[in-house]
């Protein structure tokens, strides 16, 4: 956050300090919770009778609600596959969502009452960077294993043993974000992120790939994610001339904020580069049925996104599961609209990864199965591939040994559990559902875009 600027908007620099004390005495809490007792059966006992239950820890409502319903969606088509297949170890997949309203503070006491009333949770996914920081220590200290779409620097470097990261890091979103830019030979890039954590935690790694790419940052503008309008951050991008607006902020705040640029600057849309979170229905409706329509959004956005194995054997399934969705999670305007989502995908393997891992280690004890996890996702020798979790299970069954390739491919994690996977460049098309271009943008790191890992 740029504290010059927020320091002109009426004292919002004292706020923004107040938020860090509490978000500081949040992070001691959890650090203090690391070393009680964990209670019988929060860890997934293996004499479960009946079900087990894997819980979406996201944003379902605040700034962030449209994250909640893509996590969602991704546990009920992989619960209603896996129980299709006889469930894992003979127990039925159950879903269930706790909010955390995209903010660190709320998120520790929703986490707690999870723990209190969940007896039989196995496995928790979402957990995003506007939370991730204070329950990702939770979760390790109950034995929890968490798949989690946190972009967070902290998760770079320190190794948590039950935590998993099926996507990259922001910085190298970021990364991919300037190499699009970079593709289309912009040279004056504005940058507009919402200032919630998870979108703040892109800038500086943009501003260092802008400057390493010989670009220049003409405006930089921090976004409240509780306004309606965004008139002072719109006419300081269209009076910059920007080539190309880099951005990220979900929900209404984006919507009004391309839309008010839209109608500042002629009635004409100043490209855009979204995050690989903005493909998403919610903002996609938004933006359309406002005064920038269909043709005028999808001829000037773009967005990078982890490859989607779309031609892949596992996706016709993961196609069908998804749309089947359709009536049992709120918030989605369009389900054709998730299925190159990020959460939406990579979760959905992450818990077909998880059931297997189970099976393989006959337990549902995060602790006995997690290591199985990695053997499943990167293979072994002897391995076999396999698409489903019911293709993987008979094959577990036979005495097989499995490698799981997904509809996001194939995973292969660094020693903080972490997978980096190719970058491509996503633009939508008029349904809603969107479609690469240009062909692979290659491996992006932190810091560069390769085209081999």
């Amino acid at each position: 956050m740029r504290f010059s600027k927020m320091a002109r908007r009426g004292g919002l620099v004292d706020h923004s300090r107040k938020r860090l004390v509490l978000v500081a005495s949040v992070l001691a809490l959890v650090a203090s919770m690391v070393t009680l007792p964990v209670a019988e059966g929060t860890s997934g006992a293996t004499s479960f009778k009946g079900s087990i239950t894997i819980a979406s820890v996201a944003p379902f409502t605040g700034a962030d609600a449209a994250l909640g319903p893509k996590y969602e969606t991704a546990c009920y088509a992989a619960a209603q596959a896996i129980n299709a297949a006889g469930g894992v170890l003979s127990k039925q997949v159950k879903c269930k969502t706790v909010d955390t309203r995209g903010d660190p503070a709320d998120a520790v006491p929703a986490v707690r009452q999870m723990y209190a009333t969940t007896s039989n949770l196995v496995l928790v996914i979402g957990c995003t960077s506007d939370e991730a920081a204070t329950v990702v220590p939770i979760f390790g200290a109950h034995k929890t294993v968490s798949f989690c779409m946190t972009g967070q620097s902290e998760f770079d470097a320190v190794h948590y043993p039950y935590f998993f990261r099926l996507v990259p890091p922001d910085a190298a979103d970021s990364v991919a974000m300037v190499q699009i830019a970079k593709r289309h030979s912009y040279k004056k890039i504005a940058l507009a992120f919402g200032n919630d954590a998870g979108s703040q935690t892109f800038v500086a790694p943009a501003e260092a790939a802008i400057k390493t790419a010989g670009m220049t940052v003409v405006s930089n503008e921090t976004l409240d994610m509780t306004a309606s309008t965004f008139q002072t951050e719109a006419q300081a991008i269209v009076q910059a001339h920007p080539d190309a607006i880099l951005m990220e902020a979900l929900g209404a705040a984006g919507v009004a904020l391309l839309s008010e640029i839209y109608q500042l600057n002629g009635n004409k849309m100043i490209p855009t580069i979204g995050t690989s979170a903005m493909i998403d229905p919610v903002f996609f409706s938004g933006v359309t049925s406002g005064p920038i329509g269909v043709q005028n959004f999808i001829a000037a956005f773009d967005a990078d996104n982890q490859t989607v194995n779309a031609s892949g054997p596992a996706y016709p399934l993961y196609h069908k599961l998804v749309l089947e969705q359709a009536g049992k999670v709120k918030g989605v305007p369009s389900f054709a609209g998730l299925l190159s989502a990020n959460g939406t995908v990579h979760l959905y393997d992450g818990i077909n990864l998880a059931a297997l891992a189970m099976d393989m280690a006959h337990s549902t004890t995060g602790s006995k199965y997690k290591a199985d996890i990695l053997k499943i996702a990167e293979g072994v020798h002897g391995a076999v591939n396999v698409s489903s979790y019911a293709a993987g299970l008979k094959d577990l069954k036979a005495g097989k040994k499995i490698h799981y390739i997904g509809v996001g491919g194939s995973y292969q994690f660094d020693s903080y559990q972490t997978a980096f996977g190719p970058f491509e460049d996503d633009q939508f098309l008029a349904n809603g559902t969107t479609v690469a271009v240009g062909g692979t943008l290659g491996y992006c790191s932190l810091t560069e875009c390769k085209s081999t890992p």
